[in-house]
């Protein structure tokens, strides 16, 4: 039984080319983490600065907000496979300059704000083309959900792994090393893309001008409803509910009056709750009626930032942090799910950038508007503004989700996407059973 139920799990790592890819993406992730956490603390060691803190995380968000449109449309006009392993390699060069400015004492905060503006970048068309590229590994369009799901428990693995070695590395051998292991790391990713077998996707032979494209994509994914509203909660949540983890810092001190140890064990809650929510994705055997997760684990995620609010026991917090990673994991993962289930395969890349944008491209913009409130309302209430707006977000969706099920269920028909919903359409008596089966 509990073979089966791993069997299940990792059903997806029966493709060989989705298993190389998970392989070498696992190793590489861990060290994007280590990157992640030692370059903000060689900013504050050098500096000494918070404001310069906010620069560098700014400059390597804001460029994912500006591109990924374009990038999206790059995505569907050429090879995704080619635009992957150019971004990784890029990545592997931006992390090793990086590596030997720190390591040879010549860096300076010029240099940190160029490269984050770069990976920035880099990271605008590697995102989307990262995405779309999933559905070319799996040959069963039944498995997707689980690749999807497969894909956030390797990121929130990385997660918690990363930033533990990064910890280590930062107390016995200074960031550089972190730098450095992290361009290592991306030599397996490229080897892993290198090895694959794949077969060759058929381009769009008519090109249209670029600014045509974009806009067909624009009027693709919010003239469609089920698409539109997914974007949109996303980018409600992303915008008013993601940017609690910049107050986290302020909220381990002030209020629960610990230092950085307490922060580090409530970012790790919610890393565990992200595992946990990605556990149960990957243990899922279908996509059907993954809508009905998305309001109720948006809910469940501004509700647990309502409660952290009010909070001042430590025990306590940790406990709820594990509860606002699983929401935040299951409505993030699910909506990405039925967007490549439900997205023609022509416009996926479009699709996925605006996917990008409503969840790291409205970051940055988050972070100074939490970082704004804060300055007057205090970390506490800044918290439960985003918790109420993300809980307002998902009861708007929950109202809209029975006529989004009937724009949906004849889609899924006409691609034939999963075999279930074929038999229970032909099986079912009523039109209320069909839907119920969609969603």
């Amino acid at each position: 039984m509990f073979s089966d139920r791993i069997n299940t799990i990792f059903r997806s790592l029966k493709y060989r080319n989705y298993r190389l890819f998970f392989s070498g993406q696992s190793l590489s992730l861990i060290g994007t983490w280590m990157q992640r956490i030692a370059l903000p603390w060689l900013v504050y060691h050098m500096t000494g600065s918070a404001f310069l803190l906010g620069v560098v995380s700014f400059a390597g968000q804001i460029p994912t907000f500006i591109l990924s449109p374009f990038a999206g449309v790059l995505t569907d006009r050429f090879n995704r496979y080619k635009v992957l392993l150019l971004t990784q390699i890029l990545s592997l060069v931006q992390a090793s300059i990086l590596a030997i400015l720190a390591l040879t004492g010549t860096i300076e905060i010029w240099h940190i704000v160029t490269l984050s503006i770069l990976i920035g970048c880099i990271n605008a068309f590697d995102v989307p083309s990262r995405h779309s590229f999933v559905i070319e590994m799996i040959e069963k369009k039944e498995d997707l959900g689980n690749a999807i799901a497969l894909n956030s428990l390797m990121f929130n693995g990385a997660r918690i792994i990363g930033p533990s070695i990064a910890g280590l590395m930062l107390a016995t051998a200074g960031e550089g090393i972190c730098f450095l292991l992290n361009a290592v790391s991306y030599i397996f990713v490229i080897a892993s893309l290198f090895m694959m077998k794949l077969r060759p996707r058929e381009l769009p032979r008519k090109k249209i001008h670029l600014l045509k494209e974009l806009r067909e994509g624009l009027v693709y994914t919010f003239g469609f409803a089920p698409i539109k509203h997914l974007i949109l909660l996303l980018a409600v949540v992303s915008l008013m509910g993601s940017s609690y983890q910049v107050l986290m810092p302020v909220f381990a001190k002030e209020v629960l009056h610990g230092g950085s140890e307490t922060f580090g064990f409530l970012m790790g809650a919610a890393g565990l709750g992200a595992l946990l929510g990605a556990i149960f994705l990957a243990s899922r055997e279908s996509v059907l009626k993954l809508g009905r997760i998305i309001p109720a684990a948006a809910g469940l995620f501004g509700a647990g930032l309502i409660v952290l609010s009010f909070l001042k026991v430590f025990p306590v917090t940790l406990v709820l942090m594990v509860l606002i990673g699983v929401g935040l994991m299951l409505h993030t993962a699910s909506s990405n799910t039925i967007l490549q289930t439900i997205t023609d395969d022509d416009k996926r890349g479009r699709v996925m950038s605006f996917y990008t944008m409503a969840i790291m491209g409205t970051a940055p913009f988050g972070s100074l508007l939490a970082g704004f409130l804060a300055k007057y309302i205090g970390a506490p209430y800044t918290i439960l503004v985003g918790g109420l707006a993300c809980v307002a977000g998902a009861l708007i969706f929950f109202r809209k989700l029975p006529a989004l099920k009937n724009i949906v269920r004849p889609v899924y028909v006409k691609m034939g996407i999963i075999p279930e919903v074929a038999t229970g359409i032909q099986t079912a008596s009523e039109p209320e059973a069909k839907q119920s089966e969609m969603l």
